[in-house]
């Protein structure tokens, strides 16, 4: 036998929290998405230069010491490359353009891919004293921490956008019970628990979560979709890294499903609350 429920929103009323919980669903769908593949992206770019590094030679008489380790450590090396004058030319064209009096100062240069951490680590130590040995990991910090505080700020956005929902199911708790609150003294004269009118309002606040955590997620979807898309027609650097792999979507796909427990539980706890007070 069919069950209804004792009292539900008006029409008006029932749309009107869909719409806010559709877009409030949509907002944190969209904030977790971007997290995530900054977050992806960042890892990604992390890994692809941990293990690249730039020797640089600047006085002369090092460099065949330079050398000679460099060859001696052939094995711990993935590739070595090293920059002939006419690639340091075009490098130094800005500083040598002219009289290029600076031509005969300019340091010798090696691009070196390392197979392991510790062979980066390693080969650092052995040339520190003889040359400088920048990381690329290092040089590349300042777009790093630019990735790792845009990550804070969608974390933020998605913390805001949580509080926004708990405000707006305590509302719709507290509303609908202003709205039957005639109904609510009668299922109290009957013997009706509090568990019982807090289920109620928990079925209404579902049948709601249900509809707008839904439509909140199918359209944030395609939506960060075209997002990633635009940014991996940058090519190179951090933006063409961004991503969401499998795990990214099930966190997605988990969000909503979260939002809606958290919502019939708030309301409970609302529910609970305004009827202790009545």
């Amino acid at each position: 036998m069919k069950r209804t429920t004792v009292f539900s929103l008006v029409r008006e009323q029932s749309v009107f929290m869909t719409a806010i919980m559709g877009l409030l669903t949509f907002l944190a769908v969209m904030a977790l998405g971007v997290a995530i593949s900054i977050g992806t992206g960042v890892a990604r770019w992390n890994a692809q230069w941990d293990l690249f590094a730039t020797v640089q030679v600047v006085d002369k008489s090092n460099e065949s010491s330079v050398r000679k380790i460099l060859t001696d450590n052939k094995a711990k090396i993935d590739t070595l490359h090293e920059l002939s004058d006419d690639e340091m030319n075009d490098l130094m064209r800005p500083w040598i353009s002219g009289g290029g009096a600076l031509r005969e100062y300019m340091p010798k240069m090696w691009e070196v891919k390392f197979k392991t951490e510790s062979d980066l680590e390693d080969v650092a130590t052995a040339i520190a004293k003889r040359a400088r040995f920048l990381t690329h990991a290092d040089a590349l910090r300042a777009p790093m921490s630019a990735g790792w505080k845009m990550i804070f700020i969608a974390g933020l956005i998605l913390a805001l956008t949580l509080g926004a929902i708990a405000v707006c199911v305590s509302y719709i708790a507290r509303n609908t019970a202003m709205l039957h609150k005639r109904e609510l003294e009668i299922l109290n004269q009957v013997g009706a628990t509090d568990s019982f009118i807090a289920k109620q309002m928990q079925i209404i606040v579902t049948k709601i979560c249900i509809v707008a955590c839904t439509l909140g997620f199918v359209v944030a979807a395609p939506v960060l979709a075209i997002v990633l898309s635009a940014t991996h027609s940058a090519r190179v650097g951090l933006m063409a890294m961004l991503g969401i792999n499998g795990a990214g979507w099930l966190c997605l796909v988990l969000l909503p499903i979260i939002i809606t427990i958290f919502a019939i539980w708030m309301t409970r706890r609302t529910t609970l609350k305004i009827l202790q007070n009545e």
